[in-house]
């Protein structure tokens, strides 16, 4: 049996959750994307994934969505008005309160799906965390790694589409067609950084930024060739690799 965990009576969560439970929670942004997207893309992005998710293994492992946390770390976007964030500090107890109630039911495994890439290295830090202090198995998954973080970007971006560009703009067409509006869409991507050996997107030196550093325009990356076909395309490959991911982490624990 699986579902949305907040479709469940009271007394429905103890017989219907178990310690085979998987329970994701999508975490999501409202931030500035630049002037050719709506803020709401990673929470959209997060909670699609997440309910296609349910409809891709729903059947195969007991997986159980909790709403999604829209509002997340986002202070590299606070300059520009409209963004709402949570500090690091704020955010990680509203995890620890979340996974506490999550302790509180039958379920062992609690996975953050993260569709802000401005949150992974404090996701990282929480997965671990929560596993101190409420014994849960605790994983991180996303839609793409973000290329600060390694993950791939399109050559034509020089690797650093990483807010707003090719890809996440072709899978936000896809999902909400008609709110991205492609007359106000350009290539921004700060070429001049290429060339670093160490201090670049997906380098080995980690340094601190907000994306205003990099123009006034809010995103980086080409937006400039998304399409819903290809937004399509990455849609499917998302949820097919995500999909193997939970059926790993639902038969995933520590060996003695």
């Amino acid at each position: 049996m699986s579902g949305r965990l907040a479709d469940l009576s009271g007394p429905e969560v103890t017989v219907s959750l178990t310690s085979d439970s998987v329970v994701v929670l999508p975490v999501g942004a409202i931030e500035q994307h630049g002037p050719h997207l709506p803020m709401s893309v990673d929470a959209v992005i997060a909670e699609e994934v997440a309910s296609a998710l349910l409809n891709a293994v729903g059947d195969d492992i007991d997986l159980w969505l909790l709403p999604t946390l829209a509002v997340s770390k986002s202070n590299e976007h606070a300059w520009s008005p409209g963004t709402l964030w949570l500090s690091a500090e704020t955010l990680l107890r509203v995890l620890d309160d979340l996974a506490a109630c999550v302790a509180a039911t039958p379920a062992r495994r609690l996975v953050l799906l993260n569709g802000h890439g401005g949150n992974s290295s404090l996701l990282v830090t929480a997965c671990r965390d929560l596993r101190v202090a409420h014994g849960l198995l605790t994983f991180l998954i996303h839609p793409f790694i973000p290329p600060a973080s390694g993950g791939p970007s399109t050559e034509e971006e020089l690797g650093m589409g990483i807010h707003g560009g090719l890809h996440e703009t072709a899978l936000f067409a896809y999902l909400r067609p008609g709110e991205v509006d492609m007359k106000q869409a350009i290539r921004n991507v700060p070429e001049w950084m290429a060339g670093n050996e160490w201090v670049r997107f997906g380098g080995p030196v980690q340094f601190g930024w907000t994306s205003r550093d990099f123009g006034p325009h809010g995103h980086i990356g080409d937006p400039t060739g998304a399409t819903v076909e290809l937004g399509r395309r990455l849609f499917d490959e998302v949820v097919g690799a995500m999909a193997g991911q939970l059926r790993e982490i639902a038969g995933f624990d520590f060996r003695d």
